[in-house]
């Protein structure tokens, strides 16, 4: 964990592999949804309307993930004072919060023919919306100290903190009564038809990498930044 604690070593595997992540990720994504739009016939019940899951669920998982990932980082922070833990934390949280916004837009749009509404305050729907407030306070406190390029002690307890949301948008369409569907994705399989489900694994690879690539641009803009202010305090020190 520690071998990529030296800024140096950690650009010089992030400067190529950024590149790469954004490039192979945009393809999978457009074939993804090509292939979901074209490729697939239409749902028995939904029709048309299903092919927007091909936005929806990746957004969904990435917003989840998200937090996850920045839950991981504040723990390694305060428990292991890894030098990046913060950068990375803070540099997760921007696309986080937009790929949880995509998820309630295409959500909502997707309940409007569904279930004749745009907006239910069911489990799962209010629980993703708990998640994109949760964002957005931890963006208010990453920018509220003076470094900018890591994230504070409170910063970080609120990220392992908020992470209680995540198993409560997981279990909520289990737990209360919810126009949302059931899980249709578990261990146990899926009760997605397969001409249906196929597109949306390179759908979910793309954004994912997608999301890696945004991060690994933020992560290294943070740490020029930081360096560009730490030579400008030298040179005024002189």
């Amino acid at each position: 964990m520690h071998a990529y604690a030296n800024p140096a070593r950690f650009l010089k595997l992030a400067r190529p592999l950024t590149p790469v992540f954004l490039t192979l990720g945009a393809a999978l994504v457009l074939f993804g949804c090509y292939a979901g739009l074209v490729m697939t016939p239409p749902d028995y019940l939904q029709g048309d309307s299903v092919r927007i899951m091909y936005i929806h669920v990746p957004a969904a998982w990435l917003g989840m993930g998200g937090w996850s990932a920045i839950a991981i980082a504040s723990i390694t922070q305060l428990v292991w004072r890894h030098p990046l833990a913060g950068v990375a934390a803070r540099a997760i949280a921007m696309p986080g919060a937009l790929f949880t916004a995509i998820c309630l837009v295409t959500g909502s749009i997707w309940g409007r023919p569904t279930w004749g509404t745009w907006w239910e305050w069911d489990g799962r729907m209010t629980s993703m919306l708990v998640l994109l407030f949760l964002y957005f306070g931890y963006i208010a406190l990453s920018n509220a100290g003076d470094d900018r390029t890591s994230v504070s002690r409170a910063t970080a307890i609120f990220g392992i903190v908020g992470a209680v949301n995540l198993p409560i948008i997981n279990r909520s369409v289990v737990w209360w009564n919810s126009l949302h569907q059931g899980p249709s994705i578990t261990l146990k399989g899926s009760t997605i038809a397969p001409e249906l489900l196929w597109p949306l694994l390179p759908t979910v690879i793309g954004f994912s990498l997608l999301f890696g690539g945004i991060v690994l641009m933020r992560m290294r803009t943070n740490l020029a930044e930081a360096k560009r202010e730490a030579r400008l305090r030298r040179m005024a020190a002189a």
